[in-house]
C-alpha cells in the first residue's frame, strides 16, 4: 500500500460542542491518497485530524470510491472521486486565507454531539457565510482513533522526529565543518596579512632611521664646514661676512625645506599605513559579506529549482484539466441534444398515452354497464332456482301423500296412473330443462375460462407494460406531480363512488347488489366478473307429485380477489379483447419501451399487482340445503 501526501498544514477550526461555548483550535489536517493493489487496484482517500500540542488528539476518515458515491448522492456533490481531493484542498486553502479576517467568508467547523471532544464522532463542516445564510458545502464525519491507531500515530510522529533530528544533526555537522574550514582559511589569510604588515613596519622603521642618520650626519658636516669657513674668512674676509651669512641662510633654508619635505613624506607613509590597515579590515568585511551572499545565492537557486519543478507540474495538470473540461463540454452538449430529442419523444408518448387513456375509460364504462346487466340476470336466475327447489320439495311431499293414498285407495289406481304419467312427463320436462340449464352453465363456464385466460394474458401484458414504463420514468419525472394530483382526485372519486354509489344500488327485483342465498347453497356474493346470459326460464308452481327424487342443484362460488393499483391507471382485462376485435392497436411504439438500468420507478405502479382468483362453479349432488351460510368474503368491486 503506497501513500501519497497531498496536504499537511495547520488550520484554524471553530469547535462546537453541545452545551459549551464556541472556541478556536489549531488542527493539523493531513490528506493522503492510498493506493491498494492487492487483490484489486483501487485508491482510497485518507483524511487525518491531529493537534500539535495534544498528541492524543486523533480523528481519522477513509473514503473509498463506493463511500464517495453515497456521499455524493447524499450531499449533492458535482465532482468525481478523482477530482474530489483537489477540490477539498482548495476549500481548505480558502479557509486558511480567510481565517485571519474578522468576518471570514469560509470557515471550518468541528461539530460534536457530546459536551467534550473525548473519543466521540465529530463532523467537519466547510461553511460559507453570508448575511443571509450559512451554506454548508461539505460535511465529513470523522471517527476518533482507538488505542492502536493512536499508538501507530505516535510511533510515526516519533519516527519523523528522529528523522528530523538526524537530518538536523547532519546539517549541523556540515555547517560546523564549513565554518571551521572558513575559520582556518581566514586565520591563515590573517596571519599572512599580519606578516606583511610586520614586514612593512620593519621596512618603514629602517628607512626612517637611515634618513634621520643621513640628515644628522649631513647637518653636522655642514655645521663644521660653516664654522671653519667662518673662522677662516672672519679674519680675512670680513667684507664677505654678509655674503657668507646670506649663503649660510640660504643653505639652512634649503635644509629646512628638505626637512619639511621629509616630514611630509613621513606623514604620507603613516597615512598609507593607516589606509593599509583600513583596507585590510574592509577586505575582511567584504569577505564575510561575499560568503553570506554566496550562501543566500545557493539557497535561492535551490528554491528556484523547486518552484520551477512545481510550476512545471502545475502547468501539466492545468493542461490535463483543460483537455478534460473540453471533452466534458462536448459530452454535455451532445447530452443536451439527446435530452431535447428525448423530451420531444416523451411529449409524443404523453399525447398517445392520454388518447389511449380516454379510449380505455370509454371501454371500461361500457364493460361496467355490461357487467351490471349480467349481475341482474344472475340474480334473477338464482331467484328462479330457489323457486324450482321449492317446487321440487312440494312435489316430493305430494309424492309421499300419493303413495299413502295408493295403499288405501285401490279403486282409483287408473286415474292416479294417468296423473302419475302426466307428472312423469312434467318431471322429464323439468329434468330436460335442468339439463339445458346445466349445459348453458357449462357453456358459461367455458366462456368464463376463456375470459380468465384472456384476463391472465392481459395481466401479463399489463405487467410487461409496467416494467417497460418503469424504464421511461427518468424521462417523465417532471410529470409525476401533476399525475399524482390527478390520481389522488380519481382515488377520492372512485372511493366515493364505490362506497356511496355501488353499495346503495338496487337490482330490478328490489334486491341489494350483494345478496346471499343460504337456502339454495349459494354462500357467496356474486362477482361481476362472472355474468351469464340467455338462461332458459324454469316452470313455476307445479303441484303434481313425483315418484322419484330429483337432485338439487347447489352452487359454490368464490370471489376474485383483485388488488387495485394505487395510481388508478390500470385497466380491466376485459377491455383488451374488445380492442383486438375492433382492430385498434392501443399502446405506445416499441421504441419507447427499451429497458434501461438507471430508470426511476413511477410511484404507484409497482405497489400493487393484480392477483385474480377465478370462480369455479360446482354442482352439488346433495338434496338437502345447507343449514348455515358460509362467511361472505370481501369482493374486489364491493369493498367493506
Amino acid at each position: 500500500m503506497a501513500a501519497e501526501s497531498m496536504f499537511n498544514r495547520p488550520v484554524c477550526v471553530q469547535v462546537r460542542c453541545q452545551g459549551c461555548e464556541e472556541r478556536r483550535l489549531n488542527v493539523r489536517v493531513t490528506i493522503e491518497l492510498l493506493s491498494i493493489s492487492n487483490p484489486v487496484h483501487k485508491k482510497d482517500l485518507a483524511v487525518r485530524l491531529t493537534d500539535d500540542t495534544d498528541p492524543f488528539f486523533l480523528y481519522n476518515l477513509v473514503i473509498s470510491e463506493e463511500d464517495f458515491q453515497s456521499l455524493k448522492s447524499q450531499q449533492g456533490l458535482l465532482v468525481d472521486f478523482s477530482a474530489f481531493p483537489q477540490k477539498f484542498i482548495d476549500l481548505l486553502q480558502q479557509c486558511i486565507q480567510e481565517q485571519k479576517k474578522d468576518i471570514p467568508r469560509f470557515l471550518l467547523q468541528l461539530v460534536s454531539s457530546a459536551s467534550l471532544l473525548d473519543h466521540t464522532p465529530v463532523s467537519l463542516n466547510v461553511v460559507e457565510t453570508n448575511p443571509f445564510k450559512h451554506l454548508t458545502h461539505l460535511s465529513l464525519k470523522f471517527l476518533p482513533g482507538n488505542d492502536a491507531e493512536i499508538k501507530k500515530f505516535l510511533a510515526s510522529c516519533l519516527k519523523c522526529l528522529k528523522e528530523d533530528k538526524t537530518m538536523l544533526e547532519e546539517k549541523l555537522r556540515r555547517t560546523e565543518e564549513d565554518l571551521s574550514r572558513q575559520l582556518s582559511y581566514t586565520q591563515q589569510s590573517l596571519s599572512e596579512k599580519s606578516r606583511e604588515l610586520d614586514k612593512l613596519k620593519n621596512e618603514w622603521t629602517s628607512y626612517t632611521t637611515a634618513l634621520t642618520n643621513t640628515h644628522t650626519q649631513e647637518l653636522t658636516n655642514e655645521k663644521e664646514r660653516a664654522l671653519q669657513a667662518q673662522a677662516q674668512y672672519q679674519q680675512q674676509h670680513e667684507q664677505q661676512k654678509k655674503e657668507l651669512e646670506n649663503l649660510h641662510q640660504k643653505s639652512v633654508q634649503q635644509l629646512q625645506n628638505r626637512l619639511s619635505e621629509l616630514e611630509v613624506i613621513n606623514k604620507d607613509l603613516t597615512e598609507r599605513r593607516y589606509k593599509g590597515d583600513s583596507t585590510v579590515r574592509e577586505l575582511k568585511a567584504k569577505l564575510s559579506g561575499l560568503e553570506d551572499e554566496c550562501q543566500r545565492a545557493k539557497q535561492e537557486v535551490l528554491s528556484l529549482r523547486r518552484e520551477n519543478t512545481t510550476l512545471d507540474a502545475e502547468c501539466h495538470e492545468k493542461e490535463k484539466l483543460i483537455n478534460q473540461l473540453q471533452t466534458r463540454v462536448a459530452v454535455l452538449e451532445q447530452e443536451i441534444k439527446d435530452k431535447d430529442q428525448l423530451v420531444i419523444r416523451t411529449k409524443e408518448v404523453l399525447d398517445a398515452t392520454q388518447e389511449q387513456k380516454v379510449i380505455l375509460e370509454e371501454s371500461t364504462e361500457k364493460k361496467q354497464s355490461h357487467i351490471e346487466k349480467l349481475e341482474t340476470t344472475i340474480k334473477s336466475l338464482s331467484a328462479e332456482l330457489l323457486k324450482a327447489n321449492e317446487i321440487i320439495k312440494k312435489l316430493q311431499g305430494d309424492l309421499k301423500t300419493l303413495m299413502s293414498k295408493l295403499k288405501l285407495k285401490n279403486t282409483v289406481t287408473i286415474q292416479q296412473e294417468k296423473l302419475l304419467a302426466e307428472k312423469e312427463e312434467r318431471l322429464q320436462k323439468e329434468q330436460r330443462e335442468l339439463q339445458e340449464t346445466g349445459q348453458s352453465l357449462r357453456m358459461k363456464e367455458q366462456e368464463v375460462c376463456k375470459l380468465q385466460e384472456q384476463l391472465e394474458t392481459t395481466i401479463q401484458k399489463l405487467e410487461e407494460s409496467k416494467q417497460l414504463l418503469k424504464t421511461n420514468e427518468n424521462v417523465i419525472t417532471w410529470l409525476n406531480k401533476q399525475l399524482n394530483e390527478i390520481q389522488m382526485a380519481k382515488k377520492v372519486e372512485a372511493s366515493a363512488s364505490t362506497h356511496g354509489g355501488v353499495r346503495t344500488a338496487v337490482s330490478p327485483h328490489g334486491m341489494p347488489d350483494r345478496p346471499s342465498f343460504p337456502s339454495s347453497g349459494i354462500n357467496h356474493p356474486i362477482s361481476p366478473l362472472y355474468a351469464f346470459q340467455n338462461f332458459p326460464e324454469p316452470a313455476h308452481n307445479r303441484n303434481v307429485p313425483l315418484q322419484c327424487p330429483v337432485p338439487k342443484i347447489q352452487f359454490s362460488t368464490q370471489l376474485s380477489k383483485m388488488n387495485r393499483c394505487s395510481d388508478g391507471q390500470t385497466v380491466t382485462a376485459t377491455g383488451h379483447p374488445a380492442n383486438k376485435e375492433n382492430g385498434d392497436n392501443l399502446g405506445l411504439e416499441s421504441k419507447y419501451f427499451k429497458k434501461k438500468d438507471d430508470s426511476i420507478p413511477l410511484r404507484g405502479l409497482s405497489q400493487n399487482t393484480l392477483n385474480p382468483e377465478y370462480l369455479k362453479p360446482t354442482l352439488s349432488t346433495k338434496a338437502q340445503p345447507s343449514p348455515k351460510a358460509a362467511v361472505t368474503p370481501a369482493s374486489a368491486y364491493f369493498p367493506g
